[in-house]
């Protein structure tokens, strides 16, 4: 199961934003209580919800001008773009970290989806970022600050020379995006094993060395299409599931959602990276759920009970790890969670 999700803000009512798709209907039906609210209003009701549900929450400041993200040249992309007024932006902060003070589901906030365009620069980035973490921290301080990086949040290499200088301590954690087409066809078109260790060696380089320093590293967006005929998807899948494993990162997978209301002018557009299937009511693809499980339970970091450590041997394509009950026995792939109990802990992963 999951346990955490990330949700966007933006602003009227649930009934006017919805008028004129076939989604009113199904929101009509399912969701009665919230269909005339503002959206802030209803925002704060699937919130609750998610609460009352176990399920914790990332407040992500996905995109300003509403569409599907993104591109260099839609407006929204870096700090002084058409749609990307820092004033504003930080305004933006304060009001949702205030909102939410005190909703213990809550726990974070990201400052800002995907820096990219022709305006992004380190300079700038340290300027409105630290500007934007002290804000959400002046109005909730229980809440953890996540900051994204530059090329579409595929780059912090220049904090290794320059750290980020806060008034706070024990609650920032960087974030990073990976997917397959984040290089290309390269999948398709070379080695896997080799192409494997040059993306995963140059993800260290630019966002993965933070893991190494002592720094939460979080995968704010991973994914691929889950019908599993794309040779480039299921390629870096195997890739991504390795290293995830290595490293123990903590990761959000995009996505939940089987289709959108509204998408790039389509009404009811499916979306085949969704968990779920276009009517929502079936998961799409279970094998991909069983390949993730092993991942979903942490093995270090703080609350993780500390016992006698040992190695495991990971395998990607199934999500499952080598089993040996004996040196006699013959060796078995079997899920991690057998091996992941008691007083014990896995000290390394290996795939």
């Amino acid at each position: 199961e999951f346990d955490k999700c990330g949700i966007s803000w933006h602003k009227p009512t649930v009934k006017r934003s919805f008028q004129n798709l076939e989604s009113i209907a199904g929101v009509q039906t399912n969701n009665p209580s919230i269909i005339d609210l503002p959206l802030t209003q209803a925002f704060q009701a699937v919130v609750k919800s998610l609460g009352d549900n176990d399920v914790m929450v990332i407040l992500d400041n996905h995109i300003t001008q509403p569409g599907w993200c993104c591109s260099n040249s839609d407006g929204n992309g870096f700090f002084g773009d058409k749609f990307f007024n820092p004033d504003q932006w930080i305004l933006g902060l304060t009001k949702m970290a205030t909102l939410f003070n005190g909703v213990t589901n809550v726990v974070g906030m990201n400052l800002r989806n995907e820096l990219r365009g022709p305006k992004q620069n380190v300079n700038d980035w340290y300027k409105y970022m630290v500007k934007g973490a002290e804000a959400i921290h002046a109005a909730n301080p229980d809440v953890l600050v996540i900051l994204s990086g530059l090329n579409y949040d595929k780059d912090l290499s220049f904090i290794q020379k320059r750290p980020v200088s806060l008034t706070f301590k024990g609650k920032l954690v960087y974030e990073a995006h990976w997917y397959a087409f984040t290089d290309g066809q390269a999948w398709v078109n070379g080695n896997p094993n080799q192409v494997c260790g040059q993306v995963a060696g140059n993800m260290m380089r630019t966002s993965g060395f933070l893991v190494n320093q002592g720094w939460p590293l979080f995968i704010s967006e991973f994914g691929g299409d889950l019908r599993g005929t794309n040779v480039n998807h299921n390629r870096y899948l195997n890739c991504f599931l390795a290293l995830a494993a290595e490293l123990d990162l903590d990761w959000a997978l995009w996505t939940l959602v089987g289709s959108y209301y509204f998408r790039q002018g389509v009404i009811g557009m499916e979306e085949f990276y969704g968990i779920l299937s276009w009517d929502w009511i079936q998961v799409r693809n279970t094998t991909f759920l069983n390949r993730i499980s092993a991942l979903q339970l942490p093995f270090r970091g703080p609350g993780i009970t500390r016992g006698n450590p040992y190695k495991l041997i990971f395998h990607p394509l199934t999500g499952l790890c080598v089993i040996r009950k004996s040196l006699l026995d013959r060796l078995t792939l079997g899920p991690a969670i057998y091996l992941m109990v008691g007083n014990t802990h896995p000290r390394k992963f290996y795939q």
